[in-house]
């Protein structure tokens, strides 16, 4: 004859048992569905040629122009005050990093469109019928969309030698989190959106929508001081911001531009420059957050 405290104790431990056993798969899932975004990516050569040409369109079309036309202003110093224009810096070197935030930032939403195509294919479908958690689908596309921005955006730094940035070992070491970071949060942002979308169209619009004020306002292409009071608003808002900042930050510095000019340049909170570590963990909650509206998406999808 059973109790009522043996029948709790068999029920929790049934439960337990269920929980366990979905670990694994659930695991397993997420790493078929990175893998499987990866090897798409890696296998499309020209999607990974093709996705050079906006970078470097800005890099030396758009960076070369104003470079020209800031040359009468004294150049370094229209960007970075006097020890910009101590250290040569040109508008080409100052827009590079930003140039790579911008790769990333493409690369890691419009990464979460293939949610979309996934589901009006059909693969989507058999995935969330499948006995693992939902929630592997959402970590599994973030993920991937992250590591194929991360490579988008390192690629881009053979192009520094050519316009006259020296990276170190040691600065490309701290890039490369730096980026991925960047690349996590804006990729989960991209899988939140697409997992509500239902076709293409829509995704496409609602990401251009959000791209280009994303980047424009992020300082990828001018500084963040010394801007209107409702701009500087904006982009304290702008999550990509807190991703450009470090990223120039890391690369003209070991360059060799001063730390005193970088922070003129820089993100300020009420007048106090953030800390790279700062940033970085604003980022990365961001994308937490992104990450966890995405899950309960997926979790409470049809």
């Amino acid at each position: 004859m059973s109790t009522p405290n043996g029948v709790m104790v068999r029920t929790a431990a049934t439960e337990s048992g269920r929980r366990r056993s979905t670990v694994w798969p659930t695991l397993r899932a997420i790493y078929i569905i990175w893998y499987r975004d990866v090897l798409r990516y890696w296998r499309d050569r020209t999607r990974l040629v093709a996705s050079l040409a906006q970078p470097l369109l800005f890099l030396v079309v758009f960076g070369t122009g104003l470079s020209s036309a800031l040359s009468g202003a004294g150049g370094g110093a229209a960007i970075g005050g006097a020890a910009g224009a101590a250290a040569g810096l040109t508008y080409t070197q100052f827009i590079f990093p930003g140039i790579i935030g911008m790769s990333v930032l493409f690369s890691a939403i419009f990464g979460a469109m293939s949610i979309v195509w996934d589901r009006e294919f059909g693969f989507l479908k058999e995935v969330l019928v499948a006995p693992i958690d939902r929630s592997a689908v959402a970590i599994g596309k973030s993920l991937g969309g992250a590591t194929q921005a991360m490579v988008q955006g390192l690629i881009l730094l053979i192009l520094a030698p050519l316009i006259g940035v020296k990276l170190t070992l040691g600065s490309v070491a701290a890039l490369v989190p730096l980026v991925f970071v960047l690349a996590f949060a804006l990729s989960a942002m991209g899988v939140a959106i697409a997992s509500r979308m239902k076709s293409m169209q829509g995704f496409q619009m609602v990401m251009n929508f959000l791209m280009m004020p994303m980047f424009f306002l992020s300082g990828a292409l001018f500084p963040l001081s010394g801007l209107p009071a409702w701009m500087t608003v904006l982009t304290r808002i702008d999550p990509a911001a807190y991703g450009m900042d470090p990223l120039r930050r890391v690369v003209l510095g070991g360059a060799g531009l001063p730390s005193f000019a970088l922070d003129k340049m820089g993100l300020t909170i009420f007048d106090n420059v953030l800390p790279i570590v700062v940033e970085v963990v604003i980022l990365l909650g961001f994308g937490i957050v992104m990450l966890a509206i995405a899950v309960r998406n997926f979790r409470v999808r049809d």
